[in-house]
């Protein structure tokens, strides 16, 4: 959250990006990325700005009718109040004319997760008198990273879920040993109350989804449509979980209920290798101290897959970005084929590495890992990751 603490730091990139000043945007929680640096929460159903300027003091411009969202402001920073459209375009005019300003804002829309400003918005700032550019590379500084404390919350999150996921593949296996199958909407109820249990905690999910439900990529499992995980299925279990106030992990492994067919193999097999071809590539250039860029490593196991021969049924991006704030977050992305994310992956940023085949009304196949950008190396987990499809 933007604070006073905070102020010098992200001043200084600002002038290290030759930025006069970050102008940061809401509009009934249309820019999430604004309204967490600004810490608002409660009503805010009028438009809002706060521009940060390369020096100086951050200044607000709220409705008169909505002081609460900015409770969190500090006392000694400039607050601006204006009621009708005159007012607040004529405040904006006075903060930013002339001036070379960060919005979120992705030219072309290259970037959904970053693209958060309307486009009559901008061109209100613009008709202002200023520049825009991207704040791309100031997200990923100052909203997306983690700080020491939440990585070691993420890595406590991974090593449960990883272990939580294993006890839910060998439950499933034993049902099915013992004549008893289970659903996969049971196996999903068992997570959630190891989740429990742990302490940990979840906004959905997870997913648990048996052969040709596996193909889906989005699938959720439904009491009001049992489906037994039986011999013969392959088994894909995604779940995602965080300690309170923590960042979350985010894992998928796969299983097979009994000997898997060759194709099943040669399936998970390309995905493992894919996976395992972008985090290569992540941890030697980061080893080496080169930069790289989300969209190089989605490329990486995309390759993979597409040698292997199932190219157009890998249907996502390689990964997605998890900030302090959301599962799926603002940071960079591991994407060169939903979007043109080309922001550096920094240190201190975490996304997952979760490459996928799916083949409709057959099975689908994905392996997914977290990574996190240390200094000098790439971290991952959890510690042990899916080598062999298991069988159970």
């Amino acid at each position: 959250m933007l604070t006073p603490e905070l102020l010098p730091r992200l001043q200084q990139l600002l002038t290290d990006a030759d930025l006069d000043g970050w102008l940061l945007y809401d509009f009934r929680g249309t820019n999430a990325i604004a309204a967490g640096l600004l810490g608002f929460g409660g009503m805010c159903s009028r438009r809002v700005f706060a521009f940060i300027p390369r020096t100086g003091l951050p200044v607000g411009i709220q409705h008169a009718i909505e002081p609460g969202p900015w409770k969190q402001w500090p006392k000694g920073w400039p607050l601006r109040v204006y009621s009708g459209w005159r007012a607040l375009e004529s405040e904006l005019a006075t903060l930013v004319q002339g001036k070379r300003v960060a919005m979120e804002y992705s030219p072309g829309d290259a970037i959904p997760y970053l693209d958060r400003i309307p486009a009559g918005v901008l061109e209100m700032v613009r008709a202002s008198g200023a520049t825009v550019v991207s704040s791309a590379e100031l997200v990923s500084q100052v909203y997306a990273t983690w700080t020491p404390a939440q990585l070691a919350s993420h890595q406590r999150a991974a090593e449960h879920i990883a272990r939580v996921a294993r006890d839910t593949i060998a439950h499933a296996g034993a049902c099915v040993a013992a004549g008893t199958p289970a659903a996969e909407h049971e196996l999903q109820q068992r997570i959630l109350e190891a989740f429990e249990r742990a302490g940990l905690l979840t906004d959905h999910g997870p997913d648990v989804a048996a052969s040709e439900n596996a193909a889906n990529p989005h699938y959720v499992p439904s009491a009001s449509r049992p489906r037994l995980v039986q011999q013969g299925d392959v088994l894909l279990v995604d779940l995602w979980a965080k300690e309170p106030n923590g960042i979350y992990a985010d894992q998928t492994w796969m299983a097979s209920l009994g000997t898997p067919a060759t194709r099943v193999v040669t399936v998970w097999e390309a995905v493992r290798d894919a996976r395992d071809a972008a985090l290569t590539l992540l941890r030697d250039r980061i080893a080496a101290g080169e930069i790289v860029r989300g969209g190089e490593a989605d490329d990486a196991a995309r390759a993979v897959i597409t040698a292997r021969g199932f190219g157009n049924d890998f249907w996502h991006r390689t990964g997605h970005s998890i900030d302090a704030r959301e599962l799926h977050g603002s940071g960079p992305q591991i994407d060169n084929l939903e979007s043109r994310d080309d922001r550096v992956l920094i240190p201190g940023v975490g996304f997952s590495i979760e490459p996928g085949v799916y083949l409709t009304g057959e099975f689908g196949v994905r392996s997914e890992v977290n990574a996190y950008v240390g200094d000098d190396a790439l971290i991952i987990t959890p510690g042990e990751i899916q080598q062999e499809l298991w069988v159970v």
